[in-house]
């Protein structure tokens, strides 16, 4: 029997696929610079000033590795 090949193993994102998700990662990115300019100055210390940023990125990319590790291998979840 053959190797399966990439197009086999499911449906490729393409480039509309691949602008919206670009898009929204900016949206986001843009709103949360507006927020937090609109945060009171404490707060904004709060953020700039200590290592939140990093705090955040590490839960966030621990609970997504728990996450796709958790996951059945033979199908997708929602």
């Amino acid at each position: 029997m053959a190797d399966p090949t990439p197009n086999d193993a499911g449906r490729q994102p393409g480039w509309r696929e691949v602008l919206i998700v670009a898009i929204s990662v900016v949206a986001v990115v843009l709103g949360l610079a507006i927020l937090t300019s609109v945060l009171p100055t404490q707060l904004q210390e709060v953020v700039f000033h200590t290592p939140l940023l990093i705090v955040i990125l590490i839960v966030g990319t621990g609970g997504w590795l728990w996450r796709v590790s958790r996951r059945e291998s033979g199908r997708r979840q929602p």
